[in-house]
């Protein structure tokens, strides 16, 4: 719920020209996009403007009153680049083929399910690391998220040392895979 509430706020942000929901949208789901464009035979700079196009046609249904987002903002964003990277291959003779037989290769629903599967997962995540409690929770996101070393840890958490903090954040982590299991097997 909190998640859906947060994506509403992001697209009311964006169709009133919301910088801080501009940057958000940005630097939630750019990453993504240069991954994919880069992987398929395309640059950083291709993947700066097909994003931005994509911004636009988001803008521009973000202001529509008849506009009702069904996904989430970074699966609509990452079918509207790829479908949008798809045909500048196509008009760059880099893909061969009618757009039809590129329908037919490429799924773009496939694509979509695969992306809402993980996004249910990461809000399963979400939600069982705020329930994992402290310090776990401070400690997995110290390590994964901040990307500190165990020493820097160890001396964060007042472990001994850094063998200490590594084991600790083992337990962590078994903690927070039972709460994720927990709740993804009550949602299958």
């Amino acid at each position: 719920m909190r998640l859906e509430l947060n994506e509403q706020h992001l697209l009311r942000g964006l169709a009133n020209n919301d910088a801080t929901a501009i940057e958000t949208i940005y630097k939630e789901n750019f990453p993504s996009i240069l991954n994919l464009i880069v992987k398929n035979s395309g640059s950083y700079d291709d993947a700066k403007d097909v994003f931005q196009e994509a911004m636009i046609a988001l803008y521009e249904k973000s202001r529509l009153e008849s506009f009702v987002l069904t996904c989430q903002i970074k699966t609509y964003v990452y079918s509207i680049c790829r479908r949008l990277w798809l045909k500048r291959l196509q008009q760059m003779g880099r893909v061969v083929g009618t757009n039809d037989s590129l329908e037919e290769t490429v799924s773009v629903d496939e694509d979509l399910e695969i992306l809402q599967k993980k996004d249910v997962e990461f809000s399963i995540m979400e939600q069982a690391l705020q329930n994992l409690g402290e310090p776990c929770k401070s400690l997995i996101e110290s390590y994964y998220i901040k990307k500190k070393g165990m020493t820097e840890i160890a001396a964060e958490f007042g472990y001994t040392n850094a063998d200490n903090a590594k084991n600790q954040k083992y337990k962590c982590l078994l903690r927070l895979k039972k709460l994720f299991f927990a709740q993804y097997n009550i949602g299958e």
